[in-house]
């Protein structure tokens, strides 16, 4: 259901609201522009990375993993489940965190990402629809990097903000920057940017989520 709840001669806003089985499950704003020249501009530095030919897939570490002889098993089952998920997303993490230890982390993650495949030149909601598949998947998980003692019961997002502010291609490398500014309450806050790898600041994303967590046991390192 689609109600139009501002028709503008700059901006345009929509209400969407999806029902299934006469229930809402999903909501929406969106909110529309046109292309304006605005001599206001500026924009955060992009972060310092090695490109992304220079680093392993996601697939390629999780094989790096499992070569090896001494692995345990419950950590070759969690990885092959991993392998297994049909992800239509290239990975290639900046600074892989130790999938095996449980030293809290730093809550911020550098990915560069693209759609797999070629998309082309095509209409840009296109891709700014596919930026934002792309943008939700290992996002709220940044939040749980300083809490890595614990297992996770229950995490799902509870809403998703998104800006556009410069074309780009989905299925081009972006640098993805997340960064999870507070976490409490059984909730997660994090923030994140998808930058052009020419430096430019192509997407600004928010996502709030439930997270639930129980102390992992304590187990034996022999």
């Amino acid at each position: 259901e689609v109600e139009r709840t501002r028709t503008g001669r700059s901006f345009s806003v929509r209400s969407v609201k999806a029902v299934q089985h006469g229930q809402p499950i999903f909501t929406c704003l969106a909110s529309f522009q046109r292309a304006q020249h605005s001599p206001l501009q500026h924009q955060f530095t992009m972060p310092a990375a090695p490109p992304p030919e220079q680093l392993l897939t996601q697939e390629e570490l999780i094989q790096k993993f499992l070569r090896n002889p001494n692995l345990a098993e419950r950590y070759r089952r969690r990885l092959n489940k991993i392998q297994a998920e049909d992800v239509p997303i290239e990975i290639k993490p900046v600074n892989p965190p130790d999938v095996f230890g449980a030293e809290p982390q730093e809550p911020k993650q550098l990915f560069w990402v693209r759609a797999r495949g070629y998309i082309g030149e095509t209409d840009m909601k296109v891709h700014c629809c596919v930026a934002a598949y792309i943008s939700d998947y290992a996002f709220l998980g940044t939040a749980l990097l300083p809490h890595r003692q614990y297992s996770v019961r229950f995490m799902v997002s509870l809403d998703h903000s998104m800006w556009f502010h410069a074309p780009f291609r989905s299925d081009h490398w972006m640098l993805y920057e997340c960064e999870s500014p507070w976490a409490g309450g059984c909730r997660g806050l994090v923030h994140g940017r998808l930058w052009r790898r020419d430096g430019v600041l192509a997407v600004t994303c928010a996502q709030e989520g439930v997270i639930r967590v129980e102390q992992k046991p304590n187990q034996s390192k022999l």
